[in-house]
């Protein structure tokens, strides 16, 4: 007598192709979350380029001379050169879609895209003691597509 044990190894048929199946369903979740993580490791960087441009342009603002013009109304047009605007409030309504260097030059290529407004506001009354002529709130905003960033300072006229 032949005694015959046929050991067999491997997969059926149907055993491999579940398994594809749950590899492939793993795999593809797998991918989609790190799609996910690729398509947003950009906006960090989005986000600092922004506040870099706005505490720039805040130092600016900060370092201009400043002499109170109660009939200065602002609104600066277009995307002037800002190395002509010789007193804070000139910076009123500073509004400009590409950054820019202080001198007016062409727009710095990697920044078309963002987008500066300025505002130098008067505050209605005294401002902890500084009359109103003598303080402004200093607002500068950022924006690159969805995104946007607002830096806000007080400074008071210090030289009177």
């Amino acid at each position: 007598m032949c005694n015959e044990h046929s050991s067999q190894s491997g997969f059926t048929l149907p055993e491999l192709i579940m398994a594809i199946t749950i590899i492939a369903i793993g795999l593809a979740g797998v991918l989609t979350a790190f799609r996910m993580v690729v398509k947003g490791s950009a906006d960090p960087l989005i986000h600092k380029q922004m506040l870099v441009i706005a505490e720039e342009m805040m130092e600016e603002l900060n370092l201009k001379p400043w002499v109170s013009q109660s009939g200065h109304t602002g609104g600066v047009a277009g995307c002037p050169d800002r190395a002509g605007l010789d007193n804070l409030d000139y910076y009123d309504g500073y509004e400009c879609t590409g950054i820019r260097p202080i001198d007016g030059s062409a727009v710095i290529p990697l920044l078309a895209n963002y987008k500066i407004k300025v505002a130098v506001v008067k505050p209605a009354g005294d401002w902890h003691g500084v009359p109103a002529d003598d303080a402004r709130r200093l607002e500068v905003q950022v924006t690159n597509g969805g995104e946007s960033l607002q830096l806000v300072t007080w400074r008071a006229n210090w030289a009177k």
